[in-house]
């Protein structure tokens, strides 16, 4: 066997129950074919193969973001980041100084401001933003992606005015007087997002090269994407070009659900560099701007149950019509109610599918169903993931970052926030990643708030914020390797290092396993190899 490269005297966590631990590997061509010892592995190769020294460093399987919005990522990285902005003044001083950079009349855009953590709470409005930019369009994303800030300018684009009525699955807030304030809701957000030059397919892949170089630093070896048509075309592109660096899943938004059957498309169609995961939808909101779907209203806000984006009846007619030609559905649920609602919707499916293949003598394809996000969970729904089969498909670091606002808007119930623990005690499988540009996209800090549930500065203390919902740290990389290879239909061959597995790997600088859980976000990234090629090194 010709063996291409071998990795020796490391700390390999296999991840594999077969063999856990071992000090060395060899891969030929794209697959692993051997681990072991480095006396075994070594035995395997001649004296063509490359050969690296780890000098104790770790390695693990490839690490794979499950949720992340790739377009919005690369695009983010030249905009207005507003991300952990302290207060208005500031906000407005970051953009100010960016409309400061040429003086023509195109459009500024940005994201990442999150009034929760401003003085006093309150959302900005379009006169803050006239004061500084009068004359120049103004759109800014709300940290969660589920809310937008405008200025005047971008309000007169979209003929924003108080006799507008609220889309469905949408709301415009306004002044005492009914007239927008600047602040614009879930589908509300498209009556002035559509009026913003789109970039062109070669302009977002262009922005997606540095984009790219950040994942392979970060120790990434493949993501699951959520964004829209334009990102598909654009992996493409890069594709094409030979310039894909990590594996893609790419999942299909509700709006395009009637033109992936129409032309047949199915879950796990194409190959594992681009590959159809699921068709995606939202059930609700988020829980920044309070649009989160609640059994029971927020804290010190009686009329408010946030907003149902999509009805459980039209949820149930979605997923049928999917799951019915072999897409499976992931769902954007946040809230109590929305989980709670998207859970029947998947049982009532679960149902039909069984009765349907009583008598048949082949079953159907097995589907993957997700509920993105599943934040905020009613006990009694805990359980109910493994019962069915759903697989939650979760982001850590959304707990450390939103802990303070989560007591705030949820009070007691917030026992039940992010509950990794209680997901991973019901036998349920749990997929892990960043929702970036929501959140940070270095897997390692995700991987440090599940096992520490505290922020790196060490908040909200040595135990954690709701601490027994922690998870050993073997859980965490699970939740980034085997998890994301469960929810893409391939644990067969990814998510362990083992033989015939393909060779995507994570090399760390060191021992995440034995190092203290505090030390985790600091620990450097050596190297990343997809598909048996070292895309990025470091020592």
């Amino acid at each position: 066997m010709e063996i291409d490269l071998v990795l020796y005297n490391g700390l390999v966590y296999t991840l594999d129950p077969a063999k856990p631990k071992c000090s060395a590997l060899a891969i030929s061509g794209n697959k692993i074919v051997g681990t072991g010892t480095d006396s075994s592995v070594m035995a395997l190769s001649d004296d063509q193969g490359r050969k690296i020294d780890l000098n104790g460093r770790c390695v693990i399987p490839g690490l794979v973001d499950t949720h992340l919005h790739f377009e919005s990522y690369a695009l983010s990285l030249q905009r207005v980041d507003l991300t952990d902005v302290p207060d208005l003044d500031k906000a407005l001083a970051t953009i100010e100084k960016e409309a400061d950079k040429d003086d023509n009349d195109a459009w500024i855009q940005g994201r990442g401001w999150n009034q929760a953590l401003w003085p006093g709470g309150h959302f900005p409005t379009a006169n803050d933003l006239d004061q500084i930019v009068p004359n120049r369009p103004v759109l800014l994303n709300h940290r969660s992606g589920h809310a937008a800030w405008a200025n005047t300018k971008a309000m007169q684009f979209a003929k924003l005015n108080e006799v507008h009525v609220d889309p469905q699955g949408g709301a415009i807030q306004r002044d005492d007087l009914g007239r927008p304030t600047g602040i614009l809701f879930e589908k509300a957000m498209k009556l002035i997002s559509d009026c913003v030059p789109k970039p062109s397919v070669s302009e977002v892949s262009d922005a997606m090269g540095e984009a790219q170089r950040r994942c392979l630093r970060a120790g990434l070896t493949g993501f699951h994407d959520f964004d829209g048509r334009r990102c598909f075309l654009a992996l493409q592109e890069l594709r094409n070009n030979s310039a894909l660096q990590l594996r893609v899943v790419k999942n299909i938004p509700v709006k395009r659900l009637q033109h992936a059957l129409g032309v047949g498309i199915l879950s796990g169609f194409g190959d594992d560099w681009i590959r159809i995961g699921s068709v995606k939808l939202y059930a609700d909101g988020a829980l920044g701007p309070r649009t989160a779907s609640m059994i029971a209203s927020y804290e010190g806000e009686t009329d408010n149950l946030g907003l149902i984006v999509t009805d459980k009846e039209e949820m149930i007619a979605f997923v049928q019509d999917a799951s019915q030609h072999g897409l499976s559905v992931a769902i954007h649920a946040i809230g109590d109610k929305a989980n709670h609602d998207v859970l029947d919707v998947f049982e009532e499916i679960a149902r039909e599918k069984l009765v349907s293949n009583m008598g048949q003598r082949k079953p159907s394809p097995l589907l993957r169903h997700r509920i993105e996000h599943a934040q905020l969970l009613h006990p009694k729904d805990i359980s109910r993931f493994a019962d069915i089969g759903v697989i939650a498909s979760m982001q850590p670091i959304h707990a450390t970052a939103d802990m303070e606002m989560v007591e705030q808007h949820w009070g007691d119930r917030s026992r039940y926030a992010y509950a990794w623990r209680s997901i991973i005690d019901s036998g349920a499988t749990l997929a892990l990643g960043s929702d970036a540009p929501v959140e940070a996209i270095e897997p390692l800090i995700g991987i440090h708030s599940a096992v520490t549930r505290q922020r790196v500065d060490g908040a909200p203390g040595s135990e954690g914020w709701i601490p027994e919902q922690r998870i050993p740290v073997r859980d965490a990389v699970a939740g980034y390797t085997m998890g994301a290879a469960i929810a893409s239909n391939r644990e067969e061959y990814m998510g362990t290092i083992s033989p015939g597995n393909l060779a995507d790997l994570t090399i760390l600088e060191c021992d995440i396993f034995t190092l203290h859980p505090s030390e985790i976000p600091g620990v450097g990234v050596a190297g990343t190899i997809v598909d048996g090629q070292v895309k990025y090194r470091n020592w």
